[in-house]
């Protein structure tokens, strides 16, 4: 018995194979449906991958630059402070996560004696991505001041450097804020190098847990957007108001009632 010919392959379709779910690809940036090249992956996803890589380290290690963003803030008329974490460099701030959580002494004393009344405190702090705060944080602050429902005041904006989330509710105490809202740069992934979350901490203070705020994720152009991130922010301010907490305790329901 003869063996029945193979089907032709096309020229494209002999070295490199796309996957059948190729598709599905125009929906997400996720990396699904690479294809093959022989027992391997095509050549451009391998290079791809290596830039992904590269932009991922470098939102990691890449300074960010607070006079820049001190300044920016200030042509919108809003001051701020700079503060750093009891994590010096970036090395220490990688291995010692514990030290980005705490404010050196000298910047607390400082901010006890710049704190002032008002009802809500904004902590930019550079996280894992220095990427992420440099091209969202400003024009997300501009989205949260543009709706800053009236009688509602905010602090002075504070500038974080080497911080982890939990540096919010630290430095909230120091300033006597009622509520603070940590705008940080959210550990990068290889689709997003500049995701950047917003945390929410009602009576902020030393040593509460990460179940006591509530976070809102990956805002960017690409995925939640600066107008509806800040739509999102103000709602879960006016509910952790009423409640008289934030975290787990508070459902994140402001979709459905947006859009009633």
């Amino acid at each position: 018995m003869k063996t029945p010919p193979r089907p032709h392959a096309s020229k494209q379709d002999a070295t490199t194979r796309v996957d059948a779910w190729a598709e599905l690809r125009q929906y997400t940036a996720a990396r699904l449906a690479l294809g093959r090249s022989g027992v391997s992956l095509p050549t451009r996803e391998v290079l791809g991958f290596g830039l992904s890589h590269a932009m991922a380290r470098d939102a990691v290690h890449l300074p960010l630059d607070m006079p820049a963003m001190a300044a920016q803030l200030q042509q919108r008329g809003l001051d701020s402070i700079a503060v750093s974490s009891q994590a010096g460099d970036r090395e220490t701030y990688l291995l010692r996560p514990d030290l980005g959580r705490r404010l050196g002494s000298e910047d607390e004393k400082r901010l006890k004696q710049l704190a002032r009344p008002c009802h809500l405190l904004l902590v930019i702090g550079d996280g894992l991505s220095s990427m992420a705060i440099e091209r969202h944080a400003v024009p997300l602050v501009d989205a949260i001041v543009a709706r800053c429902p009236a009688g509602t005041t905010l602090g002075p904006v504070v500038l974080a450097h080497q911080a982890r989330v939990a540096l919010g509710d630290v430095i909230g105490e120091a300033m006597g804020a009622p509520m603070v809202a940590m705008l940080i740069g959210e550990r990068p992934g290889l689709s997003a190098p500049d995701s950047l979350g917003i945390y929410l901490t009602h009576a902020p203070r030393a040593g509460r847990l990460d179940a006591e705020r509530n976070c809102i994720s990956n805002v960017r152009p690409e995925g939640l957007g600066y107008e509806s991130a800040a739509r999102k922010l103000w709602w879960l301010i006016a509910a952790a108001r009423r409640l008289g907490q934030t975290g787990v305790a508070l459902k994140d329901d402001s979709t459905a009632a947006l859009d009633e």
